[in-house]
């Protein structure tokens, strides 16, 4: 049998967008005589619809774009994810089926079992698990369909589930698994993918076909990969990262071929290109397309504007170089190089007369203080203000500059240099910076070497280093990555060999900044934990304060 794989890149509640993507697929698919075409999980709605779902509205349409896919299911099968409401009262209202139409009908319905709810996913907060499971057949061919998280319970050994979905289908002797996924990206996602396909077609000696979306929803990127695996644990086929892809395969074809040809990106590359679509993605989709930021000289700012300009194009982002008395002299042409690498816009605008203005009206009330904390913010939030006045006025999108590292310890300004509509690399660490920029300059210098070899500094004092304030970058990613990622204890971390009082330290910092992240802008996820819908932490609490 023919079947085409559309991985496709799929907008939340974009009824018709969604409708007409899928149907110029299935043009093509029959173009290519082929008898099914598989879309992926929730392609009618996009994933995630989250609290959209509780709209009878919402669920009204999608069930009109199923009846409107039945008329083009004469010349072609189509798989394709969807709400589906629950026929009796007992349970959920919906649940989130992969729907077989042919022949103008819907030939069988296939439910998800497996509803996670950990991390991004809340899956259990809207659907029904699904309580009995039969293979769907077509032309002959018997195929066990399952929903993303069905088949990651191998031989049902997690033990978050009770019931292994493959395990019940295989009683029905199927020939081949098809499975409908919206896998969320993090860098080292695309591997364990595969190794979950690998397991279960090791498992139960029959091929899979895998589709999954590809595009960004809000912080959420689907990286594609969908991929077509052989009882071998070969990779027959691998559909492209990060961009929409439709390709027919054989499975006669499939049945005798040994060839064996998985993609491989590496860690900066994956990276890179998740940042650039995540970020294009969320400007179109809400229809926008200029951004601004603040350009500082320093390397957050550098790689923030470099991912703007790759991805919404050099003419559609602007940068404010904004020094103040503090400034040093390279600040200003080490970001005026940048600006002519990327060939975008730019304006300099010294803020000194408007910081001084501020201190003077300030200076009744505070006389008698030192100059602390407070003079430094007051100069991230001028900034802050001529920013968001550019955005107001030119109808720019202001982008956050802020990286994991600062995020995580609250080294940043509310209000000033933690504005922004999208948070471009809060997700990314700071050495992970240094990383991703000396990779983008492999070939030639983009990132001015500059910017990349001098010391941090947030320049809002007189010679101020962030090693003032901070542990060295390598020895604090290293607390936050066990802390954050890896969720260890401090008497963990400290066993690993690391300073107990610098642990405890840096631990207090990320717990009592958490308020600062519930007012951040949404953070592009590439990690396998980011700040944002994926860590939920609560703001009052004693826990290492």
């Amino acid at each position: 049998m023919k079947i085409t794989m559309a991985q496709l890149n799929y907008h939340v509640g974009n009824f018709e967008g969604n409708y007409e993507k899928m149907v110029d697929a299935i043009q093509r698919a029959v173009a290519q005589k082929s008898q099914l075409i598989v879309f992926s999980e929730l392609a009618v709605t996009a994933y995630p619809p989250r609290d959209f779902l509780e709209f009878d509205d919402f669920i009204e349409k999608s069930d009109d774009i199923l009846e409107r896919l039945k008329s083009h299911s004469q010349d072609i099968a189509i798989l394709v994810g969807a709400p589906t409401r629950n026929p009796v009262i007992e349970g959920k209202d919906l649940y989130n089926s992969a729907v077989l139409l042919a022949d103008g009908q819907i030939k069988s319905l296939h439910h998800k079992a497996l509803l996670p709810t950990y991390d991004v996913f809340d899956e259990y907060r809207y659907f029904e698990p699904a309580h009995s499971f039969a293979v769907a057949e077509l032309h002959g061919m018997k195929i066990a369909v399952t929903v993303c998280e069905d088949i990651w319970n191998v031989g049902n050994e997690n033990p978050m589930y009770t019931i292994c979905p493959m395990d019940v289908l295989m009683e029905q002797r199927p020939d081949i698994a098809i499975n409908l996924s919206a896998s969320p990206f993090h860098w080292e996602a695309a591997l364990i993918r595969k190794g979950v396909v690998r397991a279960n077609v090791e498992r139960y000696g029959i091929p899979m076909i895998y589709v999954n979306h590809v595009g960004a929803q809000t912080e959420l990127i689907f990286d594609g990969g969908s991929l077509v695996m052989g009882t071998a644990g070969n990779v027959y086929r691998e559909l492209p990262y990060f961009v929409e892809s439709i390709e027919t395969i054989d499975t006669d074809d499939l049945m005798d071929s040994d060839r064996d040809e998985p993609i491989t990106m590496e860690k900066n590359q994956l990276i890179h290109d998740a940042v650039i679509l995540g970020l294009r993605d969320y400007f179109q989709k809400l229809g926008f397309s200029k951004a601004i930021l603040g350009l500082s000289g320093g390397i957050d700012s550098a790689l923030t504007a470099y991912f703007a300009a790759q991805a919404l194009g050099p003419d559609h982002v602007k940068v404010l170089m904004m020094p103040s008395p503090f400034s040093s002299g390279h600040s200003v042409s080490d970001s005026e190089k940048l600006v002519a690498n990327l060939g975008i816009r730019s304006e300099l605008i010294s803020i000194t007369s408007l910081y001084e203005e501020y201190l003077q009206v300030l200076d009744p009330y505070f006389s008698g203080y030192d100059h602390d904390v407070t003079e430094e913010n007051l100069q991230a939030r001028i900034r802050g203000m001529l920013l968001m006045a550019f955005s107001n006025k030119e109808g720019y999108i202001l982008l956050n500059t802020t990286n994991k590292s600062e995020m995580a310890v609250g080294y940043g300004t509310l209000y000033g240099d933690l504005c922004g509509g999208m948070s471009v690399i809060g997700d990314i660490y700071k050495t992970e910076v240094f990383d991703l920029c000396r990779w983008i300059n492999r070939d030639s210098e983009i990132i001015p070497d500059h910017i990349i070899t001098k010391p941090p500094s947030a320049e809002l004092k007189p010679d101020q280093k962030d090693s003032d304030s901070l542990p060295a970058y390598d020895i604090l990613d290293r607390v936050l990555i066990e802390y954050i990622e890896n969720r260890r204890s401090p008497q963990d971390i400290i066993d690993m060999g690391l300073d107990a009082q610098l642990v405890q330290r840096v631990m207090r910092m990320v717990n009592i900044n958490e308020f600062k992240r519930y007012q951040t802008a949404p953070v592009l996820r590439v990690s396998r934990k980011a700040f944002g819908m994926g860590r939920r932490m609560p703001i009052v609490a004693k826990y290492l304060s």
